[in-house]
C-alpha cells in the first residue's frame, strides 16, 4: 500500500487523512487484527477485601471493604456477600469481583460463586457453583480471556483441582486441570499469560509448602500445572500480589498448629523465567491470611492474623524497589481469611 504525504494531507492507498473543522478526518476505518491487553490484572482505582474470620469468638464476616490506591486512608464498607464466610478465593474482572467457596457459620464448606459490582456500593449476588466445596482456594484472574480460576482446597478434602469461572456469563465453573500438589490456603499471582499458586497447606492440619506452581491461561486442553520454583520458606495461609513482572507472596504460617510463628516475609519471583523466590522485605508485622491486592505500582496486604487474634491493618509495599511494607490504613473491621480484589 502506497503512502503519499502532501502539505495538507496524507494519502494511504486510496484513503485520505486530512485536517477537518474539528480535528483530523479519515475517510476509511482502522481494524485491529490482534489486540492483546497488557498488565490489566493490576488495578488503578481501589483494592477490596471480602468476607473473613472475625477472631477467636468464631465470628464470620460478610462485609466487602474498599480502599483507595490513590490515597493512603482507611477502607469503607462497599457491600455484603450473599452469606458470611471465610477462606474464600478472590477473582477480579474489569467490572466485578468474584469470590468462590469458603466456610460458613453453619459449619458448611461452600461451593458458591458470588459476584459484586466494583463501580457502585452494592451487595453480591450468587451467580453459580464450583464443581466441589472448597476452603482456601487460590484465586487467579485473566482479563485478556475474561475468565478466573479457583485452584486447590485444604478442606473438606485436600484437592488439586483447577476450576475455570467465566466472567462473560453467570454460570457454574468447570474442572479444567490440576495443580502439581493438592493444597489450599495458598497465594495466587497473575502474569499476562500465566496463573501462579505459591505456598499453601495440603490440609488444615499440615505444615506449609514452598512450591510455586504455574499454568497457562490460554491452554485449550486439560491443564497440568508445573512446579517452577520455591519460596524462601515453606508456609501456608499466604497472601499474593502481582506486578507487571513479578509475583509476590507475603506473610503466612510456617508451622502447624497455625497459632504461630507467623511470617512477615515478602518473597518475590520473576514471571520471565522459572526460578526460586527471593526475600525482598517484610510486612509491618508477621501475620497470615490477609487479603492481597495489586495496583500498578504497589502490593497491598489487608487484615490477617498476627496471633490467634485478627487485625484491621492495610499494608502497602512498592513494586519498583525491594522494600518492606508500611501500614497505610485500616479495614472497617478486624478479620483474616479474607479474599482480595482490585479495579
Amino acid at each position: 500500500m502506497a503512502i503519499r504525504i502532501y502539505n495538507n494531507k496524507v494519502m494511504i492507498g486510496s484513503y485520505t487523512l486530512q485536517e477537518g473543522p474539528g480535528g483530523l478526518v479519515f475517510d476509511g476505518y482502522i481494524r485491529a487484527e490482534k489486540f492483546v491487553r497488557e498488565g490489566t490484572f493490576q488495578g488503578t482505582v481501589a483494592g477490596f477485601a471480602g468476607a473473613g474470620w472475625g477472631g477467636p469468638a468464631a465470628t464470620f464476616v460478610n462485609v466487602i471493604d474498599k480502599f483507595s490506591f490513590a490515597f493512603d486512608q482507611n477502607a469503607t464498607d462497599h457491600g455484603d456477600l450473599t452469606i458470611s464466610r471465610y477462606g474464600n478465593a478472590g477473582l477480579s474482572s474489569d467490572l466485578h469481583g468474584y469470590t468462590a467457596g469458603g466456610y460458613d457459620p453453619g459449619s458448611v464448606y461452600s461451593n458458591t460463586i458470588d459476584k459484586f459490582a466494583f463501580a457502585t456500593n452494592s451487595n453480591a449476588i450468587d451467580v453459580g457453583d464450583l464443581t466441589q466445596t472448597i476452603y482456601g482456594g487460590g484465586g487467579n484472574s485473566s482479563k485478556q480471556i475474561a475468565q478466573g480460576f479457583s485452584s486447590g482446597s485444604s478442606a473438606p478434602t485436600s484437592s488439586n483441582i483447577i476450576e475455570k469461572i467465566p466472567f462473560a456469563t453467570d454460570t457454574n465453573s468447570f474442572d479444567v486441570g490440576d495443580l502439581t500438589v493438592a493444597r489450599g490456603l495458598q497465594a495466587g499471582q497473575t502474569s499476562n499469560t500465566h496463573a501462579y499458586n505459591s505456598g499453601g497447606e495440603p490440609s488444615v492440619t499440615s505444615p506449609g509448602s514452598n512450591v510455586v506452581d504455574k499454568f497457562p491461561f490460554a491452554a485449550t486442553g486439560y491443564i497440568l500445572a508445573t512446579d517452577v520454583g520455591d519460596l524462601t520458606l515453606s508456609r501456608g495461609r499466604t497472601c499474593g500480589q502481582s506486578s507487571l513482572t513479578h509475583g509476590y507472596t507475603s506473610g503466612g504460617s510456617t508451622v502447624w498448629p497455625p497459632g504461630g510463628p507467623f511470617s512477615a516475609v515478602i518473597d518475590k519471583f520473576p514471571f520471565a523465567s522459572d526460578s526460586n523466590a527471593t526475600s525482598v522485605g517484610n510486612l509491618s508485622d508477621g501475620r497470615a491470611m490477609g487479603a492481597g491486592a495489586s495496583s500498578v505500582v504497589s502490593g497491598y496486604t489487608a487484615g490477617g492474623s498476627p496471633t490467634l487474634a485478627v487485625v484491621t491493618t492495610i499494608d502497602k509495599f512498592p513494586f519498583a524497589t525491594d522494600a518492606s511494607a508500611a501500614s497505610v490504613g485500616a479495614l472497617t473491621a478486624a478479620r483474616s481469611h479474607c479474599a482480595g480484589f482490585q479495579i
